[in-house]
């Protein structure tokens, strides 16, 4: 169940470019989804990783607008999730993604990382990026 200022605060996103005014259960769904598959292998393209990143990105903007009870709600959630795709992934600063998506700032660290499992489409482009 989503809060006024949870409300407002995806209105205020989606002003500001995001394509619509997503929920944080929405954009921690996507979040949860994606690692999932990162943990069995993601094989869809680079760009639809990069894609699915960007469910990430969002949760990192709201959590500056949202209320404290918002942001108390779903903390733990999110930070288990984050755990996960540490676990899932392999630091590589971003070099093999890079060739494929701008890299942004060094505190959206989820970019600097690329699946530790690679296979399918973006496994063969993030190996012939350097990937190991």
């Amino acid at each position: 169940m989503s809060s006024g200022n949870e409300a407002a605060v995806g209105e205020r996103l989606h002003r500001h470019g995001w394509r619509k005014a997503f929920t944080v259960e929405e954009m921690v769904e996507n979040w949860a989804r994606l690692i999932g598959t990162v943990e069995r292998g993601y094989e869809d393209t680079a760009e639809e990783y990069a894609n699915d990143l960007y469910s990430r990105n969002w949760l990192h903007e709201a959590w500056l607008l949202l209320d404290d009870r918002t942001v108390l709600i779903w903390t733990a959630r999110i930070k288990e999730l984050d755990r996960r795709f540490r676990a899932a992934t392999v630091d590589d600063d971003g070099l093999a993604l890079g060739w494929y998506h701008r890299i942004p700032p060094p505190e959206l660290w989820w970019w600097r990382r690329h699946p530790r499992v690679l296979v399918g489409d973006l496994g063969r482009s993030l190996r012939s990026a350097g990937a190991v």
